[in-house]
């Protein structure tokens, strides 16, 4: 699955890479802008983390003319004359005009590195409404964000990951190159599709999906389920051939033989019987039932 996310990201689509301080996403991430350029996207990423030094290296600089890095990590928060962006201006009517100012006139891929520097001095709802406007299509054709999980609230995080539609957990891996990925999928349809994969990344930033995880908790479940429920019980809940004969050959109090049932049914010498005399007030006439009322 983590092949097919890399393959292109459908319009309207919002990507979330949640990593932690264990594991860092930001690698993948890179992964993904090459990825987009290779399909001939046009690219604005927005810079909040690291230098955009550090974040242009290992991306493809052939194409640099669909690659547009706003620098954000010199001024954040834009307390120089002229900051190049800021936090202020993440809003749908900031970022339209933003991707508007090239030249390109398709959708641009709209990178966010990172959502959580966003959410430290933007109030979580508003980051989600703009968010939500920016699924909705216009000037952006996809959005892909980096999310510091332990950095926030477990709320705030399944917030804006409910809006997603795709999200790639990333945690280390058995091995110093491999890391592992938790992937959940969410299509239009509100089907949800979660599958675990082993990644490795290369100097040049391809991802190989090397295989599944292994889970032994899962197999041990499943020896389990199928050993013998009652093998370490105290008393027996099965029947040996004699008990089960003498079992089939029990009568029942409840269940009548034939001898009580004839004997129930045909009376004989000595039985009582109920004798009824119709009096003058029962008289019943058969062609007039309602004679006895007074209409």
């Amino acid at each position: 699955m983590l092949s097919e996310v890399l393959q292109g990201t459908d319009t309207g689509g919002f990507l979330i890479i949640q990593d932690s301080s264990c594991y860092s996403g930001r690698t993948l991430l890179k992964s993904l802008i090459n990825a987009a350029l290779s399909r001939e996207d046009v690219v604005h990423v927005l810079g909040f983390d690291v230098s955009e030094e550090e974040l242009k290296f290992g991306l493809k600089t052939s194409v640099t003319q669909r690659l547009h890095i706003h620098n954000a990590y010199i001024d954040p928060l834009g307390w120089s004359d002229d900051p190049a962006f800021t936090v202020q201006q993440f809003s749908l009517v900031e970022l339209t005009h933003l991707i508007k100012q090239t030249s390109h006139l398709k959708p641009a891929t709209l990178v966010i590195d990172s959502l959580s520097w966003i959410l430290r001095h933007v109030n979580p709802p508003a980051v989600c409404k703009t968010l939500q406007q920016l699924k909705k299509g216009g000037a952006v054709r996809a959005i892909i964000g980096l999310l510091h999980a332990d950095m926030h609230e477990k709320g705030t995080v399944g917030s804006v990951c409910h809006l997603a539609t795709s999200v790639i957990t990333v945690t280390p891996g058995m091995k110093g190159d491999e890391a592992m990925a938790k992937i959940t999928k969410r299509s239009k349809s509100g089907k949800v599709v979660q599958d675990e994969e082993i990644f490795c990344i290369k100097e040049d930033l391809t991802v190989t999906v090397q295989s599944k995880p292994c889970n032994p908790e899962h197999k041990q479940n499943d020896s389990d389920e199928q050993q013998d429920p009652t093998a370490n019980l105290t008393f027996n809940l099965r029947l040996s051939e004699a008990e089960r004969e003498a079992k089939e050959k029990l009568a029942l109090p409840f269940v009548f033989s034939k001898e009580k049932k004839s004997a129930l049914l045909h009376s004989g010498p000595g039985s009582g019987r109920i004798l009824y005399e119709p009096d003058a007030n029962d008289d019943y006439d058969q062609e007039d039932p309602d004679d006895d009322l007074d209409v």
